[in-house]
Order: C-alpha cells, then sequence, then structure tokens
C-alpha cells in the first residue's frame, strides 16, 4: 500500500462508518467527538462535488464518477461505462469538463490513460497513454500529467515519470521545463496564478517522502517539510493563498501559502479534522470559495486512486473541523473535488 505511511495494523473487516472527527485546535481534539450530521449548513453550499465511486454497471462492480450536490444528494453517475474504469476525476476552473484517468483492458494488457470530458459526460478526449493524476491549467486550456513509470500496470499512485502539458486547443503535448528530473510524483496540483505545482514525492528525486513546491515554467524544487508541510496529497485554494493536505493518515491541515518573492513560504499550519487510529481520512480538496474542504473517510483500506476501500464516504468540512458526511452508501467512495458550478 502506498500513501503516507505504510501500517502494520491489520485490515478491518468492519464496513462500520460511523465517525469521530475532532474539532481544531489539536488540545481539543482530545476531548470533543462529532457526529454524522453535526456542524454546517450544507445546503448554504452551491457548489458540486465529484468522486471516484465502485458502482454495479451491467451485472459487476465499475469505478465510476459520480457528481452530487454538496449535502450528498442529486446523484448523477456521469461515465456508465461497464468496460473502462474511471477514477481520480478533477474538474475544470469553470466547471466545465472534468480530467480523469480511464482505466482499459484486462490482465497484462489494462493500462490507465488520461482523458477529459464534458460535465455531462459527452465529449470523451483522450490527452495521453499510460498516464495519471492530470490537474487543469488556471485557464482550463491545459491540462498538466504524470506518465507512467512502467509499461506494465501498477496502481502505485507514485509510479510516474516526468511533468507534461496538454494544449486543448491543438493537441500538443511539451514536457516540463525540469524535464527528466520529475519523477515519484503523485497528486499534482497547478497553481491558480499559474506559477508553481505542487506535489508529493516518494522514493524519488534524492526524498524519502516529502510535499514538493516546483515552478510550472523552471527548474527550481522547493521542499516544503522546513514549513512543517509534511504527509502529502497537497491542494490549493482557488485564490492560491492556501493549500490542504494530509499529514497522516489520521489528520488533515490547512495552511497559508505565499510565493510572491520568488521562494515558498508557509505559514499558520494547522490541524482541521482528526480521526480514530481505526479510520482514516484523505483526499482534502478547497472549495471554490476557500470555505470549506471535502474529502474521503473510512477504515483503513487502499486507499490510492482506483484502490479497493470499502466501507469509505465522502465528507466535507469547514476550516473549524466541523464536518458532515454526505454520502453513505460506502461505496469506496473516494478522490472527491469540487466543482465550480451553481448547483441551485
Amino acid at each position: 500500500m502506498s500513501g503516507r505511511h505504510v501500517s502494520s495494523k491489520p485490515a478491518l473487516s468492519s464496513l462500520a462508518i460511523l465517525m469521530m472527527l475532532s474539532v481544531a485546535p489539536p488540545a481539543e481534539a482530545e476531548k470533543t467527538s462529532l457526529r454524522p450530521g453535526s456542524g454546517i449548513d450544507l445546503k448554504s453550499i452551491p457548489f458540486k462535488i465529484v468522486y471516484e465511486s465502485l458502482l454495479p454497471t451491467d451485472g459487476k462492480e465499475n469505478w465510476e464518477l459520480v457528481l452530487i450536490d454538496a449535502d450528498g444528494s442529486n446523484p448523477v453517475n456521469l461515465t456508465k461505462t461497464p468496460d473502462v474504469g474511471e477514477i481520480y476525476p478533477h474538474a475544470s476552473p469553470d466547471g466545465a469538463r472534468i480530467c480523469f484517468e480511464g482505466e482499459e483492458g484486462t490482465g497484462r494488457n489494462k493500462v490507465r490513460s488520461v482523458f477529459y470530458m464534458n460535465l455531462d459526460g459527452a465529449g470523451r478526449t483522450k490527452v495521453a497513454h499510460n498516464a495519471r493524476q492530470a490537474c487543469w491549467s488556471p485557464d482550463g486550456k491545459k491540462i498538466a500529467f504524470l506518465k507512467g513509470e512502467y509499461d506494465r500496470h501498477t496502481i502505485t499512485d507514485y509510479a510516474s515519470k516526468g511533468v507534461y502539458i496538454y494544449d486543448l486547443a491543438t493537441g500538443q503535448t511539451t514536457p516540463h521545463a525540469n524535464e527528466g528530473k520529475l519523477y515519484h510524483l503523485y497528486n499534482l496540483c497547478w497553481s491558480p496564478d499559474g506559477k508553481w505545482f505542487v506535489a508529493t514525492v516518494h522514493g524519488g528525486m534524492g526524498f524519502d517522502h516529502a510535499i514538493l513546491a516546483f515552478g510550472a515554467g523552471g527548474t527550481d524544487i522547493f521542499d516544503l517539510s522546513p514549513f512543517g508541510v509534511t504527509g502529502c496529497r497537497p491542494d490549493f485554494s482557488a485564490d492560491g493563498k492556501h493549500i490542504t493536505w494530509g499529514k497522516t493518515d489520521w489528520d488533515l491541515f490547512v495552511a497559508d501559502f505565499d510565493a510572491s518573492s520568488g521562494e515558498p513560504r508557509v505559514t499558520n499550519v494547522r490541524k482541521i479534522v482528526s480521526c480514530d487510529k481505526e479510520h482514516e481520512v484523505y483526499h482534502t480538496d478547497f472549495a471554490p470559495d476557500g470555505k470549506y474542504v471535502a474529502f474521503s473517510y473510512g477504515p483503513e483500506a487502499n486507499e490510492m486512486g482506483g484502490g479497493l476501500a470499502p466501507g469509505w464516504n465522502i465528507c466535507v468540512s469547514d476550516l473549524k473541523g466541523h464536518w458532515v458526511q454526505i454520502t453513505t452508501d460506502g461505496h469506496h467512495n473516494k478522490e472527491p473535488d469540487w466543482v465550480p458550478i451553481d448547483s441551485r
């Protein structure tokens, strides 16, 4: 299993999803626990969320992309493709399109590739073969992605080599300026000003496990660990002034981000969500207004994109740690991404 830590804990057989998430700051986390349905008014959040889910499709289970309102209502299966598994969705800045990984083939011929499509599922276009973990440029005109490290299929999330940029208008792909030096990255995220990427590195580039920031058009690479940003899966807020990430398998953090000097600085590091040790929280993602994060939660599992995670569901929290679970079916629901369209 990949991720923030390799755990020696035995896998849980229970699919129980009763959450015991704690309110930050950490001093209060030992005293306070919340119950599903408490915390925030989901009806007031005017955005949608897309996520991956393992659903029954034509008599078998298949990875599909599901779109819901912020309160979990009005679910729509966007893909309905029994012969292709879709995972790791990311909405474009205007909410009109979604990029994702599509898993095709069987056995040794199985491969993951990057695609994008319209929000209604139409207009599916292949971006790159044997590629993964794509994200959008801030103007929505380009898609950055990671190439698969091996020809043979693997769900190991950091089995990547190289960052590439695809232009939707021309269909042309160009390598990042730091070609050949960016490898074993995952969870790539493009800053809203277009100048930076953040990503996790695992066993590559001279790092054991770290969160890095590197220029979108340059060769400088910065380790964010000295600022207390350790763990994985970083995500920018829509204004680029904040980041959120998972510091451990059980804690989600936010902090202020500033790269105006030409070198990233992170301040005001704080925990917002913590769960008990029999469960995990992952895949935190900032809402378009910066007031909430979505995340996935469940019993210990193989939480990477396309990994089995029975009993996992999608949750929403404000930045004070008040949360609400918004799905209840436990169909391996993971990798939530906010869609910046008005659900009303």
